[in-house]
């Protein structure tokens, strides 16, 4: 089986605006790019491993899936729209061979929703197929497909990750080995940019200059000097934990590590990084269950409830949270202001891509789809809804009148994060400023949009340091619009047009 043997041609038929939306998870949640994977294990089943450790990193992006396998040259490739478990089953898992795997899980920010754009990228070059998966967005994409194309390189897709691989094939064109070719294409990327990427002869992770994105490296199965080295890359440590694999530490920002036969070797190939973690991994995107910073996020999590409890009390009658992600929070509300805790809503966490398109009624009723609110718990009670984020405020709304048909007679809210003002372009699908409520409006002007009785976000100086870390070690573009890699103006401009964005 070739590199294009199981590429499939057919595509997903267009569905409508609000079936889209829903597949997408698009309400008042910003979107992770994707979630990549890589592991080198001889004499492991890698195509089952990378099955699970893409399954448990789907949060990240439900789009499309791919698994590449390299059988010493040979390069095993599948790739398909849809969630991991529509994608793989037994059949194809077991025609995917090899010794290393790369995988990944995407959900597109640059590129359409189109098969030809799922991952990994895999080139022919003068070394040998790469094959590769990116987390993350260039700000550069532009002038870096421009020169390739200069050099006659056809572009098939319309990612960014395509020309991180271009770029490395060009090198590698030049004379470079690949550690050297490897290391000239990232210098030329500016941007977000955690990748894995696999070659004939081993596994590389590589995590940009900031480390917006995070990259995780695991060992499996010890350290036993008759066994082959086994690591394994993950976007989180839930990727590790899902297939027995011991976390060993992150992929510093500006860091190669190279994974062969021989064991694994770092690399510092940028001159000066500066670590700028995407804070939304902290807030939102990553799994509660996954490890940053020597804690669960579900932990700090908590503490951001906490936190919002001293900042912005509330007199109510019980403490609800928007699952899944508002959950911690609202449990560390709940303890630090003594109200008591309960599901009010019930989420349906298997709703997805469907081509049946819901009746007029259903699209009215918007919300029941994802959520159901429980009326006993809610009725004649004053209810403090927490949640992790707002960026646009429809789905808030949604809920807030659901929480009131249910016969709550207060709806309070409390959002363990500053309010969203700007765009992200390191990996994150935002809207135009414009679109981003707290860009437009003020807090006031939010809980009528609403239609809650009080609204309080958490202070940007709470959500930092309940990290309990250095704040200079964290990326908050999108509450402050302070962009720690230079965006170029003309990409800045078509997101962010508005001279005086509210400030609250």
């Amino acid at each position: 089986m070739s590199a294009n043997d199981f590429l499939p041609t057919q595509q997903w038929p267009e569905v409508d605006d609000w079936i889209d939306h829903a597949a997408k998870g698009e309400s008042d949640k910003p979107e992770e790019a994707c979630g990549v994977f890589g592991i080198y294990a001889p004499g492991e089943n890698i195509a089952k491993l990378t099955y699970f450790g893409l399954y448990a990193l789907q949060h990240r992006g439900q789009e499309s899936a791919g698994i590449a396998t390299f059988e010493g040259e040979q390069v095993h490739l599948y790739k398909e729209m849809g969630l991991v478990s529509q994608v793989f089953n037994e059949q194809i898992l077991s025609q995917l061979p090899g010794d290393l795997a790369v995988g990944h899980t995407r959900y597109s920010t640059t590129g359409s929703s189109r098969v030809v754009n799922a991952q990994p990228a895999v080139l022919e070059t003068r070394l040998g197929k790469l094959a590769l998966a990116h987390n993350g967005n260039l700000v550069n994409t532009a002038q870096l497909r421009e020169l390739l194309e200069r050099d006659n390189y056809c572009f098939i897709t319309t990612t960014d990750s395509e020309a991180i691989a271009f770029a490395i094939a060009h090198e590698v064109s030049t004379g470079k080995d690949w550690l050297d070719g490897t290391i000239a294409a990232c210098q030329r990327c500016q941007g977000a940019f955690s990748l894995v990427l696999g070659i004939p002869n081993g596994l590389m992770g590589i995590r940009d200059p900031n480390g917006i994105r995070p990259l995780v490296i695991g060992i499996l199965g010890g350290d036993a000097p008759e066994v082959p080295p086994r690591y394994v890359l993950a976007s989180e440590t839930c990727g590790l934990d899902i297939i027995g694999a011991e976390y060993l530490r992150d992929v510093e920002p500006g860091e190669l590590v190279w994974i062969t036969e021989e064991g694994m070797t770092s690399f510092r190939w940028a001159k000066q990084p500066e670590r700028k973690l995407c804070i939304f991994e902290m807030i939102y995107f990553a799994r509660p269950d996954s490890q940053m910073h020597n804690e669960s996020l579900y932990s700090y999590r908590m503490r951001l409830g906490r936190r919002l409890a001293a900042e912005a009390p509330a007199d109510v009658d019980v403490v609800i949270p928007v699952p899944d992600s508002g959950i911690p929070a609202a449990i560390g509300f709940s303890e630090a202001s003594g109200i008591p805790f309960a599901e009010g809503l019930i989420k349906n966490r298997y709703v997805g891509r469907t081509f049946i398109q819901p009746t007029q009624a259903m699209r009215e009723s918007g919300i029941r789809m994802k959520l159901n609110p429980l009326k006993d718990v809610l009725a004649g009670k004053r209810v403090l809804m927490v949640d992790d984020s707002i960026v646009r405020g429809t789905t808030s709304r949604l809920i807030v009148k659901a929480l009131r048909e249910a016969g709550a007679i207060e709806v309070h809210m409390r959002v363990s994060s500053p309010p969203v003002t700007h765009p992200c372009f390191y990996g994150i699908d935002t809207d135009n400023q414009e679109q981003l409520i707290g860009a437009t409006k003020s807090v006031a002007e939010i809980a009528d949009q609403i239609g809650v009785d009080s609204l309080h976000f958490l202070s940007w100086q709470g959500m930092l340091e309940a990290t309990r870390e250095n704040p200079e070690d964290f990326c908050t573009a999108c509450f402050t619009g302070d962009y720690p890699i230079p965006v170029p103006e003309p990409i800045k401009r078509s997101k962010i047009r508005l001279e005086d964005p509210v400030r609250v």
